[in-house]
């Protein structure tokens, strides 16, 4: 089964927490969201794939991809995230995501990034979690290592891959 089959079988009260909740891309007013108003620094540029490089995954391998938009506690746009089937070594999933420049430094990435656990956890418990980062990305691997994930013995690319 692929990701987005898989994400069907789980329950609407696990796709948000306390702070976040995620909802899948739908609209049009989704799209440009995620495309034009979702902004990041520039030096956050290079270190994450663009939103329209996950939307056109997601047209072309649907089943595979399930961007979605992460909201905050009021309902409010945040950012954006592609749950997705890992393309590197062994069946996992994965992700990309990123919290819009303004709302950085306010736990919304941690956040987002526990209830996606909990969501691809719930989804399928036995499938593992990877997620690649560039080796510069400090901000990523602290998040990473403070959510259970471990450092593995691979490389995605040039980039370092965590597992969970």
């Amino acid at each position: 089964m692929g990701v987005r089959t898989d994400l069907g079988t789980v329950g609407n009260e696990l796709w948000s927490n306390t702070h976040v909740s995620i909802r899948p891309l739908k609209t049009e007013s989704d799209l440009i969201y995620t495309a034009y108003d979702c902004q990041l620094d520039d030096k956050q540029k290079e270190l994450v794939n663009p939103a329209w490089y996950s939307i056109g995954r997601a047209y072309l391998f649907r089943e595979d991809n399930y961007p979605c938009i992460i909201y905050d506690e009021q309902m409010t746009p945040i950012g954006f995230i592609n749950l997705c089937k890992w393309l590197g070594e062994g069946d996992a999933y994965t992700w990309s995501f990123y919290i819009d420049k303004s709302r950085q430094g306010k736990g919304y990435g941690k956040s987002a990034a526990e209830a996606t656990v909990r969501l691809l956890k719930a989804a399928n418990p036995d499938k593992p979690i990877k997620l690649a980062t560039e080796k510069d990305n400090r901000k990523a691997q602290f998040l990473y290592q403070s959510l259970g994930f471990c450092l593995l013995p691979e490389l995605d690319g040039d980039d370092i891959v965590f597992g969970l």
